[in-house]
């Protein structure tokens, strides 16, 4: 599987990493872009699993982290630094300039495809509630609806705005939403889908007892996503 480390300018804040990973076989048509959760960084379990899976299925897939995870600090940057570093991720995804003829995996323009865990999907989702342009569809694993315990403070003012199908998929047991706070947020969102993982959590842990792993959970979160996205024009 052929990976290369991307260096990219976001204004104001310096570069940061991002990783991509070429699609093998068939392409797609797709790049998937993801950005991890807040304690994360760019080498976030779930999100190279998802963009090494993705990418045998054909999907150009692009992973980086924000401005503080590059310099390491625990604070989250400011929100209109983390949507400044989504917006010149995006840019920076749809430019094949850069690429060699030979290292083109995917015709041009390829459908981007926004996707994100917990607080890396929500900015994501500004972005695209913002410009309806910025890409074909939208991907939120383990979406941070409310804090914990705290399910008055939603972060749902903007879903209203999002034109392009949404994929919304959850933990049974995530603390910041509940299975049916989940479906009432998606159904803001004009073309909504909600894929529930039994029994997982918000970093999708499951308990032993179930028989599954964390890996089971990420294996059928990305089949989900994927079983989508074929019906996604």
């Amino acid at each position: 599987m052929s990976e290369r480390t991307l260096r990219i300018e976001v204004p104001g804040a310096g570069a940061i990493t991002a990783i991509e990973t070429a699609a093998d076989g068939e392409p797609s048509g797709w790049t998937f872009v993801y950005a991890p959760g807040a304690g994360s960084s760019v080498h976030d379990p779930f999100g190279v699993f998802a963009c090494r899976t993705l990418a045998k299925r054909g999907v150009r897939a692009v992973r980086f982290q924000f401005p503080y995870q590059e310099a390491k600090r625990r604070s989250p940057d400011r929100a209109p630094t983390l949507e400044a570093t989504w917006r010149a991720v995006l840019a920076s995804a749809r430019d094949s300039a850069h690429l060699e003829p030979a290292e083109a995996t995917l015709p041009q323009p390829a459908r981007l495809l926004i996707a994100g865990r917990s607080m890396g999907g929500r900015i994501g989702s500004h972005i695209a509630a913002q410009d309806p342009q910025a890409a074909a569809a939208l991907a939120l694993f383990a979406y941070p609806l409310h804090p914990p315990g705290k399910p008055d403070q939603r972060r749902d003012s903007h879903l209203a705005s999002i034109a392009v199908p949404t994929f919304f998929c959850s933990g049974t047991n995530d603390a910041f939403a509940s299975p049916g706070e989940l479906r009432e947020a998606a159904d803001l969102v004009p073309a909504a889908t909600v894929h529930l993982l039994e029994g997982a959590d918000h970093g999708f842990a499951v308990r032993k007892s179930s028989g599954r792993t964390r890996e089971d959970v990420y294996r059928e979160a990305v089949d989900a996503l994927w079983d989508w996205l074929k019906t996604t024009a």
